[in-house]
């Protein structure tokens, strides 16, 4: 059994830390830190908007920007959700909802709670054309949309017959490998012949092929680790993985902003789990130093495991993790760290491997390297990396290994050949080209949009751009006036992010031309005026920015 696996302590290469010890330790030097003052992972009094740090080793991170909401803003914010929310009491109020409702369930506990259904109705409903859109097309640089309209105001659509050629900003296409055509459709066509649609069994008894193996010895050598295990859905790659590896009376530290399969897998598994502000070292070794000195709840005996969980790329703040920090605390305080790469993983990095490409931390300082197939390979799926001892446990224990459907080998096959281009395996250097294109665009993306005046969240090379336009109104504007406009972006409001947070959500891809971001950026700037976006009080630069 690995060293992860191990009751009683955490173990951290072989050394115990003792529970005891531990709290004597932290009892000379704790230090007090009662008032939070980190937002963002930035203190709040602050002022800069625009901010650069160094770790441990002086290196200095890449600039991530969190300019504030202008307080009138903020005011009108949340004054047109509170209006929006008194009107749609009013219709509940007046009008029957066109909705089906079924019979004779008295005394059934209902589906759904009150305020959910409400919402649902008379919130959701009037912005969701702007959702769920369906389309009939790879999502490459480009889209089509099926276009539909709604004759109820929203509570149902019916099809036109038409479609929409859209330039693609809403898919996380990172190195544009979502392709109809090219080395991976022709190969992932090969392997249908080969070995057919699917296996149509788990990989524990005859779902395994060889695609599978080759495909995870591929990958543990492109992470550099020293192996790998699959799964055909990258969500319950977390939700299902996370409760195998922690159980109750372990501690799992997680980012505030992680993702809703982590969540999800930390409530299956039963362990303490306490949050840290977003991306923010000294919340987190708050929480690290009060959790180990208090012990565990009730009994006060040491944890059997402490995990830190956080991403790569956060997917709706596009800020990058602060991993070299976050590798030093782990050190410091015996605990593990779960890594989840799936915004990362080819995305970043001069050689496409992640941000520990990105930050040159050495692989075996992660415990648990995790990603998915989604975005940058154009598939489907996901992956656990980490030492032989760590993959071998869960082949036996993981329940997405022993009863989800194996990956399906065409799916497999895609993977493979994008993978061997990003590694120059294919003997070309189309992989490098790609990582390097998707660097240029989201560098000239970013900076383009400082210009034209609207508030970004994220790192400058983060490839997912939010652009905050606050009003719960302007996220369902802008969508439809883009899409008029062809452009096809995703729009983010509450319960996905806070009330106060609505954005515009911008993927960049390799397969986006100059040409292309220029002519969305041309648009974004003339809405911006139209709409009132252009909210930064920051000062522009007007120098020409290179490509």
């Amino acid at each position: 059994m690995p060293e992860l696996m191990k009751n009683g302590h955490a173990l951290h290469n072989g050394t115990a830390l003792n529970g005891h010890h531990v709290r004597s330790r932290f009892s000379e030097h704790q230090q007090t830190n009662g008032t939070k003052n980190i937002s963002n992972g930035f203190s709040k009094h602050q002022p800069e908007s625009l901010q650069q740090t160094k770790h441990d080793h002086g290196m200095e991170y890449p600039k991530s920007s969190y300019e504030q909401v202008p307080l009138h803003t903020a005011c009108f914010t949340y004054l047109g959700f509170y209006l929006l929310m008194i009107l749609g009491y009013i219709n509940q109020l007046f009008f029957t909802p066109k909705v089906a409702t079924e019979k004779h369930r008295d005394g059934y506990v209902p589906l759904y709670d009150a305020f959910e259904k409400f919402y649902l109705r008379y919130v959701y409903r009037r912005v969701k054309d702007c959702w769920n859109r369906p389309i009939c097309s790879v999502p490459g640089s480009e889209v089509t949309l099926k276009d539909r309209i709604t004759n109820d105001y929203g509570w149902s659509f019916e099809f036109t017959g038409t479609e929409t050629r859209c330039l693609n900003l809403g898919s996380y296409n990172y190195l544009g490998f979502a392709q109809n055509e090219g080395p991976c459709a022709d190969e992932a066509e090969e392997s249908i012949k080969a070995y057919g649609l699917a296996a149509c069994s788990s990989r524990r008894e005859i779902g395994t092929n060889p695609l599978h193996v080759e495909l995870e010895q591929l990958t543990a050598r492109f992470l550099g680790v020293e192996d790998s295990i699959v799964f055909g859905m990258g969500f319950a790659t977390n939700s299902l993985n996370i409760p195998t590896l922690i159980s109750p009376g372990c501690l799992v530290v997680s980012d505030e902003k992680n993702h809703a399969s982590i969540i999800l897998g930390l409530r299956l598994s039963g362990a303490v789990t306490k949050v840290f502000n977003h991306n923010s070292m000294k919340d987190l070794e708050r929480v690290l130093q009060e959790s180990i000195a208090a012990g565990q709840p009730k009994t006060g005996k040491p944890w059997k495991k402490i995990l830190i969980i956080v991403e790569g790329v956060f997917s709706m703040e596009g800020s990058i993790v602060k991993l070299p920090e976050i590798v030093a605390l782990k050190k410091k305080y015996k605990a593990y760290i779960y890594l989840d790469e799936a915004h990362s993983i080819g995305a970043t990095g001069p050689s496409g491997r992640g941000v520990l490409d990105f930050y040159g931390v050495d692989p075996n300082d992660i415990d648990i390297l995790m990603g998915t197939f989604t975005k940058s390979f154009g598939s489907a799926g996901g992956y656990i990396a980490g030492n032989k001892k760590l993959i071998n446990f869960l082949r036996v224990h993981s329940h997405a290994h022993c009863y989800a459907s194996s990956m399906s080998p065409p799916v497999t096959q895609q993977i493979l050949t994008s993978m061997k281009t990003i590694m120059g395996l294919d003997g070309t250097n189309e992989g490098s080209k790609r990582i390097d294109q998707l660097a240029r665009n989201t560098r000239y993306f970013r900076k383009r949009l400082a210009q034209i005046g609207v508030i970004t969240y994220g790192h400058e090379d983060s490839p997912v751009v939010p652009m905050l336009v606050y009003l719960f109104s302007k996220i369902g504007a802008v969508v439809r006036t883009l899409t008029s406009r062809n452009i096809a972006v995703v729009g983010v409001g509450f319960p996905a992010t806070p009330i106060m947070e609505g954005r515009i959500r911008f993927c960049l891809s390799a397969a986006h031309t100059k040409e292309q971001l220029d002519y969305a950026l041309s648009v974004i700037d003339e809405i911006s005026d139209t709409l009132g976006l252009k909210y930064s009080r920051k000062p522009r630069d007007t120098r020409t920015i290179e490509y």
